[in-house]
């Protein structure tokens, strides 16, 4: 295997990764009509179990708990913003 076919199969992979993303941006959309106010779209209690539950898949997965966390605390806060912009757009208070 070569450094090429190394590059190639991370592209394959990534290219799931960006298809999971979009059905996940999805579903976070979704979630932004049932929310009352911004503090229900940050949802600091749902975050943290999310937190915990990937690092616990990642422990299974044999993943590094810390490159997944990071990963998931970068991906959790863009789509934070992203269903404030949601959930403002449908005119719900800040």
């Amino acid at each position: 295997m070569s450094l090429d076919d190394v590059r190639a199969a991370i592209d394959r992979i990534d290219d799931q990764i960006v298809a999971l993303l979009a059905q996940r941006q999805e579903q976070v959309r979704a979630a932004a009509a049932f929310k009352a106010d911004d503090a229900a779209v940050r949802a600091p209690d749902r975050r943290a179990a999310l937190m915990a539950r990937v690092r616990e898949r990642a422990e299974v997965e044999g993943a590094d708990t810390d490159v997944v966390a990071a990963t998931y605390a970068a991906m959790v806060d863009a789509f934070i913003a992203l269903e404030l912009g949601e959930h403002r757009a449908r005119g719900n208070p800040a």
